[in-house]
């Protein structure tokens, strides 16, 4: 993942379109420590932090429909931000130092125009990453002591800049089970027990394709709603028992189904033909 990271940078600074002193640059990953004398121009991404952001943590987990009944439950990410110490190494020509402010211009402007990384310049396991990932150029308190830093990695005082990426690391693989149907909830009411089921279910055709907008009705509580766009309908509260729902759908032959409240997630699926 942080190597995907690494090559998505890369990506971002050699881009077409760049200011001439950037688009000859080099893009290095090393430790800039003494002596460190590259062959050509370069600009360096050392990676000298990552942990994770907790102001960033979700405990919620991701739940994605996979098939009729079936769902794909993830745990939260791990939210970890990988920080980069950005420097610029001009080889050759008069004003090196010059040459250095330039290039480091030229970077913080490139990267402080995307506030997350575009999708065009995702690699391997970023592609697709949800959320977008977060990249946060020059923070005032990425390195609180510039010159304490660079004693540590045995080098003198450079002029440099902080870049840090946020990326989802997934922390414990997924699991497939059933959509969750029912859920009951149990009110005291003025000393009786008042018993509340909420129900889900999907609708979908002979092929298990989804039916968006259908017509969902409980036939004998006086309920009424519509699917989504992936066929699920829900109701808040209907009453246990024997319950019959139906279902109308432009262009398919309208169903009534008895379901038993509470059931299973296969009870609320509900097939329907063609015309």
């Amino acid at each position: 993942m942080i190597r995907d990271l690494s090559a998505t940078l890369e990506a971002v600074l050699t881009q077409p379109g760049l200011p001439t002193e950037l688009a000859g640059a080099q893009i290095a990953f090393d430790r800039p420590t003494e002596p460190f004398n590259p062959p050509q121009t370069t600009v360096d991404l050392f990676l000298y932090d990552v942990r994770e952001n907790v102001e960033l943590r979700d405990n919620e987990p991701i739940r994605r429909h996979t098939s009729i009944g079936r769902v794909t439950i993830s745990p939260p990410p791990l939210r970890v931000a990988c920080s980069y110490l950005v420097t610029a190494w001009p080889v050759g020509g008069p004003d090196l130092a010059l040459q250095e402010h330039r290039l480091l211009s030229q970077v913080l402007q490139l990267l402080s125009r995307f506030p997350t990384i575009p999708a065009s310049f995702l690699v391997g396991g970023l592609v697709n990453q949800e959320p977008p990932l977060p990249m946060v150029t020059a923070q005032t308190d990425a390195l609180k002591n510039p010159a304490e830093f660079w004693t540590a990695i045995g080098n003198r005082l450079r002029a440099s800049l902080s870049l840090t990426v946020t990326v989802s690391m997934p922390a414990l693989d997924p699991v497939e089970t059933g959509v969750v149907s029912t859920m009951l909830t149990t009110y005291d009411v003025a000393g009786a027990r008042e018993l509340r089921v909420e129900i889900g279910g999907r609708v979908v055709d002979l092929a298990a394709k989804p039916i968006a907008d259908a017509l969902v009705d409980v036939v004998n509580a006086g309920l009424r709603t519509r699917t989504d766009a992936d066929g699920h309908y829900r109701f808040d509260s209907i009453p246990a028992g024997p319950v019959s729902v139906r279902v109308v759908a432009v262009g398919f032959q309208p169903k009534t189904q008895v379901v038993i409240v509470p059931g299973r997630s296969e009870d609320y699926e509900i097939t329907l033909t063609p015309l």
